[in-house]
């Protein structure tokens, strides 16, 4: 019997798994294409409350946000009390904090992005994050997975450069609505930061949407912080002074 040489082995073996590996990242690219369909529009305007689960006792903080792009970003906070006219206009890499008790602006920039928001397991950072993960991730199929009786893809996410939040990311991605159900997020050292859970899924005009998420910071204790969306409008004009400095002051 005639035997095939080591060598013809080897590539043919390394062919077989190139592609297979090439394949499973076209397909990857297509389910995270359509899981951005889902979850970013031109536009948003957000009305939400934000549950901060402390030691011994939760504070709910409500907001409303308008975005409009990558770039654009206002949010003004409604309550409790403390919190009512806090603003915050995020434009490009830039954010900027107006505080009715000081009646000052603030920049936020450089390592004070990474600091919690009002004390919940969200950063600055986790906010002005609105990129489409298509654009800034290179992606794979590394499983399935049914989560919450869910038929899952379990994909990984690698940065493509370094002005990304999270370096790496392994998310779970309902097969049949196309959103993310879970996502554990990685420092480049490899170390697990965060993990996101989201939930009640509804079908909003011709997308499907997580309406609660919960972020878990995993090196702080506690049951983290539940972002929960009480009204959502995709595609609707914001006028363009919402997303000026002068907005923070009025």
């Amino acid at each position: 019997m005639n035997k095939i040489p080591f060598i013809y082995t080897f590539f043919l073996i390394s062919s077989l798994l190139l592609g297979q590996s090439k394949n499973s990242s076209d397909e990857a690219l297509r389910i995270i294409k359509l899981v951005d369909d889902n979850m970013i529009s031109q536009t948003q305007i957000i009305e939400s409350e934000m549950i901060v689960y402390g030691k011994r006792k939760s504070r709910t903080i409500r907001s409303k946000g308008f975005s409009s792009g990558e770039f654009k970003n206002f949010t003004e906070y409604l309550s409790p009390e403390r919190e009512k006219g806090t603003k915050m206009l995020k434009l490009k890499d830039r954010l900027w904090i107006y505080s009715p008790t000081t009646d000052r602006i603030i920049q936020i920039s450089g390592h004070l992005l990474r600091q919690s928001v009002m004390g919940s397991d969200l950063s600055y950072e986790d906010m002005m994050e609105e990129r489409k993960l298509s654009l800034i991730y290179n992606c794979n199929i590394i499983g399935s997975e049914v989560l919450d009786s869910r038929d899952t893809w379990k994909i990984e996410l690698t940065a493509k450069n370094d002005d990304v939040s999270y370096f790496r990311r392994i998310i779970w991605i309902d097969k049949l609505r196309y959103v993310p159900l879970r996502s554990d997020l990685f420092a480049k050292s490899g170390q697990l930061l965060k993990t996101t859970t989201f939930s009640d899924v509804k079908k909003l005009g011709k997308r499907w949407y997580p309406t609660k998420m919960n972020y878990k910071d995993v090196l702080k204790s506690g049951k983290g912080t539940d972002f929960i969306i009480l009204n959502i409008d995709f595609d609707k004009k914001i006028p363009d002074n919402y997303f000026s400095k002068s907005s923070l002051k009025k």
